[in-house]
């Protein structure tokens, strides 16, 4: 898989994004991706700023919007399936086995998503709808649209390597329970690891978009189902952890 095809996500989506500019400042907040406000994009989900630094072993996870990060959330449906997943993503270079699935199984990616009408954090009770975290693994599959990604599917017998706190969805999704903040603008994840150097050395992307859960809660599971922005605006996962 090529990040060629992740890109035409991006355009089938009609993403168009003022120029991005890495290691800018954005008022107080410096470093990572800058991007302009866009016109069209919902306020809490325009990404103006991306970033992950490190502190010790922790790598922090911060994206800041032109709105009020985490004010919109999806709507009830009352069922699984076809229902909405809201969320503030970082996809990373970081191989999927630095966090326990296969390697080379896809595109890693710490996600903040909120979605009402199904729990996937079981080892960490919360409210539906709640702002949690997820490690999930993608990949394109036409299935979900043309160039569109998904979150990769574990077919049925398969035995793939997964996580401790795997919740047991058949997607290579994790539940690690890292509770995000929101503050104003900004969305913040802190996330311990035991070898802070694999995410000294990554690169990086910010990303708010949807996805939806097939209606027949099948293979593909849980796609991409409209990207909202791109900090980066192609995809291209430029942004460089501690700068």
């Amino acid at each position: 898989m090529t990040l060629q095809r992740c890109i035409s996500l991006i355009s089938c989506a009609g993403v168009a994004l003022g120029v991005a500019a890495t290691a800018q400042a954005h008022g107080e907040h410096n470093g990572g991706i800058q991007v302009k406000p866009q016109a069209g994009t919902a306020a809490p989900f325009d990404i103006v700023h991306a970033k992950i630094v490190t502190e010790g072993n922790v790598a922090v996870f911060h994206m800041h919007v032109s709105g009020a990060a985490g004010a919109n959330k999806p709507s009830a449906t009352g069922q699984l399936g076809g229902s909405t997943v809201f969320s503030y993503v970082w996809p990373t270079t970081m191989d999927p086995a630095v966090v326990g699935f296969d390697a080379g199984s896809g595109i890693l990616a710490f996600a903040v998503t909120s979605h009402p009408d199904f729990d996937d954090t079981p080892l960490f009770p919360a409210p539906l709808g709640a702002w949690h975290s997820h490690w999930v693994v993608l990949k394109p599959d036409q299935a979900c649209g043309k160039g569109a990604l998904k979150v990769v599917d574990i077919p049925s017998g398969s035995k793939p390597h997964l996580p401790k706190t795997w919740p047991g969805l058949p997607i290579l999704i994790d539940s690690p329970g890292w509770s995000p903040s929101f503050k104003g603008g900004t969305v913040e994840v802190r996330v311990p690891f035991d070898d802070i150097g694999v995410v000294q050395e990554a690169g990086f992307d910010g990303v708010t978009a949807a996805l939806r859960v097939n209606a027949s809660v099948h293979n593909p599971l849980l796609c991409v189902a409209d990207v909202f922005k791109v900090a980066s605006g192609n995809l291209s996962l430029p942004g460089k952890v501690n700068h």
